[in-house]
């Protein structure tokens, strides 16, 4: 264990800080072991042994073999937990599909990705009939025997630097970036997990997030590296949350696009007088939110900041200082610079840039992407594009991101991808959008849109994109303009643009006046 950070000292010698091993082991040790309860159906360690040996077969019967992709748009369900845990310990390659993609969305992801398969149910059927799928074939789960006794799993000789899935990711500018994500990566950020969200043997976990997202992901190796259990539901639901919260006796509550602040919305006698949840862990409270939150709802904030590209976790507040993201984790070195790469004074924003002491904690590469890979790797060095502050006490504040895009109810959203699916609207000569203040989450999107000749009715607009955009690509806000101030190589300055909404139209039917 000399090579790694002595936080991970604690595990046995022989431990590489993977998650084959321990996934196996931990499937094998306690057969009646529940691990995962999703609503009232309990899953138990000998339950997801079955099903894994029983997908394993119908993987080889696909003409499936180590190190080819599959591509997974489920919602979440026990068989898409069953689906990711074969996909791990196969040493096939996962490719999270978000849900709510449409259209050319979901056809740069399959043809970018060149999955062999592609996983769907039924909910995804129609959008999914009629695009264009590339190379890889669309297909359902099978049903299983449940019955079956004797089906064993088997494992390969994986590595810990294989990749274990493709995330993709629109943290930036241009088309969606595929991080690939190794067996290592995905072991450092169920660790990091436990750690942020304070979690203790006994603890019973809420989890709500969709497994297409790396947030839902990394909880699933954590009833094999500490004595919990999973509590999953199939979605967020603010009416079913606290009757779903006692039902589970849940202690941790992982926010993500503007669930607090959802609950905070919520009639007072919604809440319960009492209730499990000790802990709330995630990334977005704001200084003067924080002491209402932890009043009102009754829990201890643990702010975190991470991105996919870093194993997911950076820094985590556990000291409660309102509106810190807190330190780094003890594996990973935090440098603030600027333009120039020089070190920040104190109190000065900086570029976030991380190092690490554990060989394997940042992506190896974007697939096919080594513009985007030289950007961000160098000499190293993790060049996030984040900027934050450190103050007197060493504790950080984030600021925000250097790159022309928008956090939009716990997704990463690029200005690029909506500009493009507008630019193929016939009466739309240009469009720049631009994240605004949102009272729920962190922004909304606000397209600022310069016509050909005459304008259209937003309502016609805004059809016209919820048939091409996911839901948090849409815009809340339109706003119409003459025309746009353009740089020398006829880029919008986007700078010039007013972040706010006077003038624009709301599709949620409010009046902003001009």
């Amino acid at each position: 264990m000399h090579r790694y950070s002595d936080y991970f000292a604690h595990r046995h010698a022989e431990d590489e800080l993977d998650c084959v091993p321990l996934l196996a082991a931990g499937l094998r040790m306690a057969p009646a072991r529940t691990v995962v309860h999703f609503d009232d159906h309990a899953i138990t360690c000998e339950d997801a042994a079955r099903h894994i040996a029983q997908l394993q077969r119908w993987f080889a019967d696909a003409g499936l073999g180590q190190g080819d992709r599959v591509a997974v748009m489920l919602g979440n369900s026990p068989e898409h937990i069953h689906l990711i845990y074969a996909l791990v310990l196969s040493g096939l390659v996962w490719v999270p599909v978000n849900t709510k993609l449409r259209a050319a969305g979901l056809e740069y992801l399959l043809q970018h990705a060149e999955p062999k398969l592609f996983v769907i149910d039924d909910d995804f059927d129609a959008v999914t009939a009629s695009i264009d799928c590339g190379a890889s074939r669309r297909v359902r789960l099978p049903a299983f025997d449940a019955s079956e006794t004797n089906a064993r799993f088997t494992t390969p000789d994986i590595g810990v630097h294989d990749p274990l899935c493709i995330i993709y990711t629109s943290g930036t500018t241009g088309a969606p970036k595929g991080v690939v994500f190794t067996h290592r990566m995905m072991r450092i950020a169920s660790e990091a997990a436990l750690k942020v969200a304070d979690v203790r043997a006994g603890d019973r976990l809420f989890l709500w997030e969709p497994l297409c997202h790396i947030g839902g992901a990394q909880m699933l190796l954590l009833p094999f590296l500490e004595a919990v259990t999973l509590c999953a539901v199939p979605r967020f639901s603010a009416s079913h949350f606290w009757a779903q919260i006692e039902r589970a006796g849940a202690t941790q509550l992982h926010y993500l696009g503007g669930v607090l602040d959802i609950l905070m919305q919520l009639p007072e006698d919604a809440q319960p007088a009492s209730h499990t949840l000790r802990v709330a862990w995630g990334a977005g409270v704001s200084a003067p939110a924080w002491e209402p939150i932890q009043d009102r709802l009754r829990v201890r904030l643990r702010e975190c900041y991470g991105m996919t590209e870093c194993s997911s976790f950076a820094t985590m507040n556990a000291t409660g200082k309102p509106g810190s993201i807190g330190r780094a984790l003890p594996w990973i070195d935090i440098e603030l610079l600027d333009a120039d790469g020089q070190p920040v004074e104190e109190g000065e924003a900086g570029e976030m840039v991380l190092t690490s002491k554990v060989d394997g904690t940042f992506l190896p590469t974007y697939l096919k992407n080594p513009d985007a890979t030289g950007a961000a790797l160098r000499n190293g060095k993790l060049h996030t594009g984040d900027r934050a502050r450190r103050d007197a006490e060493g504790d950080l504040y984030f600021i925000g991101r250097q790159t022309d895009s928008m956090r939009v109810r716990g997704e990463n959203v690029s200005a690029w991808e909506i500009e493009r699916i507008f630019a193929a609207h016939p009466a739309i000569r240009a469009s720049a959008a631009i994240g605004v203040t949102s009272a729920i989450g962190e922004q909304d999107i606000l397209l600022n849109v310069q016509f050909k000749d005459e304008p259209v009715e937003w309502e016609a607009m805004h059809a016209w994109a919820r048939e091409r955009l996911a839901s948090f690509q849409l815009p809340r806000y339109y706003r119409a303009v003459a025309a746009f101030e353009l740089t020398a190589s006829e880029r919008i300055k986007k700078h010039l643009l007013p972040r706010n909404i006077e003038g624009a139209w709301d599709r949620l039917g409010k009046v902003h006046a001009q």
